[in-house]
Formats: structure tokens, C-alpha cells, sequence
């Protein structure tokens, strides 16, 4: 119990090491989260959209690639950016940056997985309502993202929960050094190996913490992007049932 309390102190303490881990964590995820979603959302716009050969092969490749071991993604931009590597003279191993690339090529195939699944289940509702009303490709393209931004909303925050949750390819191009790349999930890794169990429930009772009210404004926000579909949906539906009554 007063090993949690430290936490919570140290959580709050500016310039602590907890306090340092935790802003290093979410800059991690956040930056994780933003690339991933930029490469990962329009490539699962046109897989779910456009009809191509071999697409079949490339959602098999996707659903493969979305169980990628993390330690196997992690060796892979370890020997890419170690000083053997193609990328060994940025010496990018064992920073800040070198943790997110691993994120991202974990992330970014479930990112497009799961963009392209959403997306081919409303596009044909969206085009066939494209095509009655005359709209151009770019607005029907529009459209559809718009009917899609809550699904969409809601695979940002699982690729920003499976970047804040990684341990295994963040340990291995990240190397948990202390006040440089120690994350939560290394340092609750580092604590339990030291025998430390106390303190090391601890942590991970503050990665839930900072979970939990991450999740909260994503649900926050998912519903605020939901209630006007909601309401106009109520709407349609009450002006149906009126024009009905009348007739």
C-alpha cells in the first residue's frame, strides 16, 4: 500500500522519474498513434474501397500481419537501424525515435485492417446514396469517411492502447535506459526482475490509470461524434412514422 502511494506522489511530482517515465509513454503512443494512422487509415481506404487483383492476398497479408510478434517487428528495426544496418549512421537505436518506428510497423497493419474492414462494410450503402443524389467522387469519398468516423475513431484509440501496452519491441531498440527511454511497461518489466514486486504493481496500477482516462476522452469524444448520426437518424425515422400518420 505505501509502495502505490509513492506512485501516485511520485506521479505528480514534476521532475521525478515516474513523472518523466510517464510523459516519455504517452509522447511514445501519441507519436506512435498519429503516424500509424496517417499511413495506416488512407491505405485501409482504398484495400476496403477499390476492387484491384490479388486483394484477397493483400487482406491475408494484413490479418497475418495484424498478429505480428512485437519482439519479431522490434528485431526487424533493430537490424535496420543497428551499425550494420541501412539505416546505422542516423544512430537511432536506443532513442525516442527508434521505439516509435517499431510502434508504427506493429501498429499500422492493424490500423489498415481495421480501416479496410469498416470502410467495405458502408461503402456500398454510401455510393449507392452517392450515386442517387449525383454526388462527385470526391464527395462521396467524403461522405463516406464521415459515416465511418466513429469506427474510425475508435481504431485510432486500439493502435494508441496497443502502443501505450508494448514491451517487448520498445525493450529491444529502446533499451530501457533510464531517463531516456524507459517507458512504463519496461520499467514494471525492470522492477519485477529486481524483485521490486510491490513498487512494480504499483506502476501498473498508474499505466491503468493513465489508460483508463486516456479511454475516457475517446469514449467522450465517440459519442459527441455519434449523437448527431443518433439524432438524425430519430429524426428521419419520427418524420417517416408523421408522413405515414397523415397519409
Amino acid at each position: 500500500m505505501d509502495e502505490l502511494v509513492q506512485a501516485f506522489t511520485l506521479m505528480f511530482t514534476p521532475g521525478s522519474e515516474l513523472s518523466q517515465i510517464i510523459l516519455l509513454t504517452l509522447q511514445m503512443a501519441a507519436f506512435s498513434t498519429v503516424i500509424s494512422t496517417a499511413i495506416g487509415v488512407p491505405l485501409g481506404v482504398v484495400v476496403g474501397l477499390y476492387r484491384f487483383p490479388g486483394k484477397r492476398l493483400v487482406m491475408r497479408i494484413l490479418n497475418t500481419l495484424m498478429g505480428l510478434p512485437p519482439v519479431l517487428a522490434g528485431l526487424i528495426v533493430f537490424f535496420i537501424l543497428s551499425r550494420s544496418g541501412p539505416l546505422g549512421s542516423l544512430r537511432l537505436l536506443y532513442t525516442l525515435p527508434a521505439m516509435v518506428t517499431a510502434q508504427v510497423v506493429l501498429i499500422t497493419p492493424i490500423v489498415c485492417g481495421l480501416s479496410a474492414t469498416a470502410i467495405s462494410g458502408v461503402a456500398p450503402r454510401v455510393h449507392e446514396t452517392a450515386h442517387g443524389m449525383g454526388l462527385s467522387r470526391r464527395r462521396e469519398l467524403l461522405c463516406l469517411l464521415y459515416e465511418c468516423r466513429s469506427q474510425l475513431f475508435s481504431i485510432m484509440f486500439v493502435a494508441f492502447g496497443r502502443s501505450i501496452g508494448e514491451v517487448g519491441a520498445v525493450m529491444l531498440v529502446g533499451g530501457n535506459v533510464q531517463y531516456k527511454t524507459r517507458v512504463m511497461t519496461t520499467a514494471i518489466m525492470l522492477e519485477t526482475n529486481m524483485g521490486h514486486f510491490e513498487y512494480a504493481v504499483a506502476l501498473g496500477v498508474a499505466l491503468l490509470v493513465v489508460s483508463f482516462v486516456i479511454n475516457s476522452i475517446a469514449l467522450t469524444l465517440q459519442e459527441r461524434t455519434s449523437a448527431p448520426e443518433a439524432q438524425g437518424a430519430y429524426s428521419r425515422a419520427r418524420g417517416g412514422r408523421l408522413g405515414g400518420g397523415k397519409r
